[in-house]
């Protein structure tokens, strides 16, 4: 079984919009994320603890600037807590053992796929390829990986 921390080295690597969004709460700006637009079959892991966090099989494209995702690849790794910065009620997704801000989870997702659309920043995100997932130690999660269209 894998351990997931949070690694002072692995953010001592973080690029400054890398730094300013998972240590600090920040937000990328909307249709900037290197992630927004990534079809590829794979899986989404926290760039700091490298702890599987969402399958590209529940990616969906929300329209709201950000990777959109139905669910998490395994619950137990995103943590939810209330947020009511700028002025609103929002429910903040962090990933459980690094500690990272992901995003933020909003009730108004698919409701075909249960209703949830966790907005998340691709700075707080580092894809693995489907093709890399078992060299990576990601294959006990290659199921749950489909082409995405």
């Amino acid at each position: 079984m894998t351990e997931y921390r949070k690694d002072p080295d692995a953010i001592a690597r973080l690029d400054p919009e890398q730094y300013r969004v998972t240590q600090e709460n920040g937000t990328e700006r909307p249709g900037t994320g290197a992630y927004l637009d990534n079809k590829a079959p794979g899986i989404y892991v926290d760039v700091v603890s490298g702890e599987p966090l969402f399958a590209s099989g529940d990616k969906y494209e929300s329209g709201c600037g950000w990777p959109s995702f139905v669910k998490p690849i395994e619950p137990a790794h995103v943590t939810e807590l209330r947020d009511t910065t700028h002025g609103m009620i929002r429910t903040e997704v962090r990933s459980a053992h690094g500690d990272s801000h992901l995003g933020h989870v909003f009730p108004d997702g698919p409701a075909d796929r249960g209703g949830l659309r966790y907005c998340i920043n691709s700075a707080s995100l580092r894809f693995v390829h489907r093709d890399d997932m078992e060299a990576e130690g990601y294959g006990a999660y290659l199921d749950q990986v489909e082409d995405v269209a």
